[in-house]
């Protein structure tokens, strides 16, 4: 038994012992107050209890360390579903929190960085004269309406993220999670514009095609495998598309697999519930909160 190593994780309302392999890989958990033993990694339950109740043993001969005797019971799963092996993240510190983001912030450092200066912006404007940076500005502008809409639903016990930037490139406009389960949220700017939607790609005011549907999808699946890979329980991921100021919006509500709204219709999310309880949303908040899960996916 000695590759398996036993070793506490804390978390405001969370106090758990982990069984992990030489390499961090956690095989199984143990919740120090109900004493109840989850298996993550089957192969490896005869082993992980072993250890389990060799080390609560030892701590239990401690009177400053009082714990229960381990329940064994492991999470009800589809069939389908395989064990799921849970990474762990490294201690959350304030650089790596992103519930510190505004809306547009990956936009905005951007134009801080790379765009016109003030003097610049105020010149362009008096003289109507369109850079390649004024869809970036329109970007951000769209983004803090859509934030501040999103804003209004944490009343109903949701949480919102913004502008987390992603291992592979580019960022998550909004990310939404509650009791309905997780949103991905992709904002688009189209102040007085006519939009088409098809399954896979949108038409603003009857020009090119552009991919918007079909990388919200994506989006989605690649958001749901990095939370999977933190979370022991499936996280139910959504992809949707804002499109702030839009003029025409004509939607099929069965056809996309993505839901379309304009920047005030997002609060029909709200009142959703029964996708995730409340632990498991404070449990993929305190993941999707925290760059390192991001930027190692």
């Amino acid at each position: 038994m000695g590759e398996l190593r036993v070793s506490r994780w804390r978390k405001p309302g969370h106090d758990r012992w982990y069984v992990n392999l030489p390499n961090g890989t956690a095989v199984a958990w143990a919740d120090v107050r109900t004493g109840k033993v989850t298996i993550l990694v089957d192969e490896w339950r005869a082993a992980a209890v072993a250890a389990l109740r060799a080390h609560f043993a030892e701590q239990s001969r401690a009177p400053e360390h009082p714990v229960k005797s381990p329940k064994v019971e492991s999470p009800p799963r589809p069939e389908k579903d395989r064990p799921r092996v849970v990474v762990e993240l490294p201690l959350l510190t304030k650089e790596n929190d992103l519930a510190r983001n505004r809306p547009g912030s990956e936009v905005r450092d951007l134009l801080a960085a790379q765009g016109p200066k003030p003097v610049q912006r105020v010149v362009n404007r008096l003289l109507r004269r369109k850079t390649r940076w004024d869809s970036w500005s329109r970007g951000l502008a769209g983004e803090r309406k859509t934030g501040a809409e999103l804003g209004r639903l944490t009343r109903h016990g949701w949480k919102v993220l913004h502008s987390i930037r992603l291992s592979r490139g580019g960022d998550v406009d909004h990310l939404l999670i509650g009791p309905g389960g997780v949103f991905t949220i992709n904002t688009k700017n189209l102040q007085g514009k006519s939009v088409w939607i098809g399954d896979d790609v949108v038409k603003v005011d009857h020009g090119p095609a552009r991919p918007y549907p079909a990388k919200s999808r994506a989006e989605a699946k690649y958001v749901r495998g990095v939370l999977e890979r933190y979370c022991a329980f499936t996280v139910p991921v959504e992809p949707v598309l804002v499109f702030v100021g839009a003029q025409d919006l004509p939607r099929v509500p069965t056809h996309l697999g993505v839901r379309i709204y304009r920047e005030r219709e997002v609060s029909v999310l709200g009142p959703l519930t029964g996708k995730l309880t409340q632990e498991q949303v404070e449990a993929v908040y305190a993941v999707a909160r925290h760059r390192g899960a991001w930027l190692s996916s």
